[in-house]
């Protein structure tokens, strides 16, 4: 009886243990399945936000987007989180560039403008507070009036419009300055420098889309190629010529401050339509032809290379140029010389102009590279430019822009064409389908930002930066002749896809965002960064990233930034510190997605003033 008993107990005991198993299967994998939704992941944060904000969860009504041009901007929604606030730095930053800081720059050796490249400074050196606005500034003018006027109190420097006062660069009016579109090589102004190239260069039908004005002062050049549906990529030191990067930021110009020293330029290889100089005051003809090999290299085979000045029609001009005509003989000779190695063809030399078209393929230049013995670059990747010494050596010609991928279609239809990269697969992982999907994804993601920031593409936002532009898919969906965006591949990302950007019509640069970015403090309107703060979790302090956005975006700028939750809780916490108005929402696909997005507006204030926004 007692063994009967024992047994049926037994049995019992083995139901319930069966059943306490197979409930905790069923538990745990319901767990699972909500976890992979997204959900658990912080969304509890965002949802409650949605909910407290209404039903979209896409709209901000405590978030303003719009500016004070007169500079009394009121604070909405205060960040929840207490944090230590950020101070503002002392006034003399007011126009500091950390990787190209004058008092650094004079403790490099000055050959080969060494002392004008990056030298950035050592993390125990970073500053770690908010740069301020110079009393008085205001938001620029918009589009096109921004061209030909910049506010005098958002860049107080008079030097060039004494230095340049005869050569129309700036004259000061007022409490603005204005730009009449002047040049050292066109005094009858820019539009009728580019009527002249147009005469030879095919400008108008699209052809030529992107270009590289290298040593641009003020950026004129690039300014009036813009109604021309060209975009210039501008770049000039930080030098005696006070600002005039600056200048070319606050007229709403594509520009970043660079050299061409002993660095690779910062762009990939077969990025321009055309590249240009005009009394650059670069040496072409020295180090072997180093600097043109240089060019060659950013230049896409049937691009074309403008020279504009000395020594350029010597014979009528050494004079009043006051140089030895055995020397303007000498350099034209030497640029002659390494044109031809590069199989350039002069095209046409009018005047002080002389226009050379590089060759389509190597076919017709092997012959005489062979005869000259020239020196092929031995690099595998000439895409690998970051902080790469430059070298007296030509690029290879590749198959991509022709046999394999195809020629590049004119614009606007080459913004959304497939890329010859990605038709002739060089960019490893990204097929002509990814590509496809991927401009669906971004026109969709640009849609929403459209609903959360109505003014998005209204004029409001002229100069716009992509910290991890990808294929350039956000840019694309942006398309507007009233903004431009920088696109930066950030040197660390998995893929390299700044060629496919510049296929695609677009311009952009290569960046390592450990770093300070190439351009004085408020020249951008609007940052965007995606999964950027992913991408540099744990390589560098989220920290100095975002104060380096601070610094680069003007007073009432906007910021979206988009990443996993618990990513953006990180960044939201520092930002609370940063005088930044933030909102969280939702991913347009809703709460169970775990990737959000955190949009915020950068607070007006100044030097002195309390050194806050007052509240109104």
């Amino acid at each position: 009886m007692a063994t009967k008993i024992s047994t049926g107990d037994s049995r019992t005991r083995s139901s319930v243990s069966i059943f306490i198993v197979v409930g905790l299967c069923c538990f745990f994998y319901l767990l699972g399945a909500w976890q992979r939704s997204g959900f658990g992941k912080g969304d509890s944060i965002a949802l409650e936000m949605t909910t407290k904000s209404g039903a979209d969860c896409t709209i901000l009504p405590n978030l303003n987007f719009d500016t004070h041009h007169s500079g009394d901007a009121g604070i909405v929604g205060k960040s929840d989180s207490k944090v230590e606030a950020f101070k503002p730095c002392d006034p003399r930053y007011t126009d500091y560039t950390p990787c190209q800081d004058q008092r650094r720059a004079m403790t490099f050796p000055r050959e080969n403008m060494i002392y004008r490249e990056r030298h950035c400074p050592p993390q125990e050196k970073k500053l770690h507070c908010l740069i301020p606005a110079p009393k008085g500034y205001v938001t620029p003018f918009p589009w096109p009036k921004s061209r030909d006027y910049v506010p005098y109190a958002n860049a107080p420097y008079k030097s060039l419009t004494v230095e340049k006062a005869i050569q129309n660069w700036i004259q000061y009016e007022g409490n603005v300055f204005r730009f009449p579109g002047g040049g050292t090589q066109f005094p009858q102004g820019a539009d009728k420098y580019i009527d002249d190239l147009a005469s030879v260069i095919p400008i108008k039908n699209g052809t030529v889309r992107t270009a590289l004005d290298t040593g641009c002062g003020v950026a004129s050049w690039g300014a009036y190629l813009w109604k021309r549906n060209v975009i210039a990529m501008s770049f000039a030191p930080r030098d005696s010529h006070e600002a005039q990067v600056q200048f070319a930021l606050e007229r709403g110009v594509p520009a970043v401050i660079g050299v061409l020293g002993t660095i690779k330029m910062p762009y990939p290889s077969r990025a321009f339509d055309m590249a240009h100089c005009s009394r650059c005051l670069i040496p072409w003809g020295a180090s072997d032809g180093m600097y043109m090999m240089e060019v060659d290299r950013v230049l896409r085979p049937g691009g074309y290379w403008v020279l504009s000045g000395p020594p350029i029609n010597w014979r009528n001009n050494y004079r009043s140029w006051q140089r030895p005509k055995e020397d303007l003989e000498e350099e034209q000779r030497k640029i002659e010389e390494i044109a031809k190695l590069l199989c350039w063809e002069k095209i046409s030399e009018k005047g002080e102009m002389a226009i050379w078209q590089k060759k389509v393929n190597a076919n017709s230049c092997r012959r005489t590279q062979d005869t000259a013995q020239a020196t092929l670059c031995k690099s595998i990747d000439p895409d690998d430019v970051w902080y790469k010494k430059m070298e007296a050596c030509i690029t290879p010609y590749t198959n991509s822009n022709s046999d394999e991928g195809g020629e590049l279609k004119a614009f606007p239809e080459r913004l959304y064409a497939v890329p010859p990269r990605i038709a002739s697969r060089s960019v490893p992982g990204v097929s002509v389908d990814t590509y496809l999907e991927d401009n669906k994804k971004w026109k969709k993601h640009v849609n929403a930002y459209k609903r959360i920031n109505k003014i998005i593409d209204s004029g409001r936002y002229r100069n716009i930066m992509d910290m991890n532009a990808g294929l350039g898919g956000f840019a694309a969906a942006l398309q507007s002749p009233k903004l431009w965006v920088m696109n930066v591949v950030p040197t660390i990302a998995e893929k390299n896809t700044l060629g496919v950007v510049y296929e695609r019509g677009m311009i952009g640069i290569y960046h390592d965002w450990c770093e300070a970015f190439s351009t004085y403090p408020r020249t951008y309107d609007l940052i965007h960064a995606n999964g950027l703060f992913s991408l540099y979790n744990k390589k560098c302090d989220f920290e100095d990233i975002l104060l380096e956005m601070d610094r680069i975006l003007r007073p009432e700028g906007a910021v979206i930034i988009r990443d996993e939750v618990d990513v953006l809780m990180k960044v939201k916490k520092i930002v609370g510190g940063m005088r930044w108005d933030t909102k969280m929402t939702d991913h347009e696909d809703g709460p169970l997605v775990p990737e959000k997005i955190l949009v915020a507006v950068k607070q007006y204030w100044v030097t002195g003033e309390n050194n806050s926004t007052s509240s109104r």
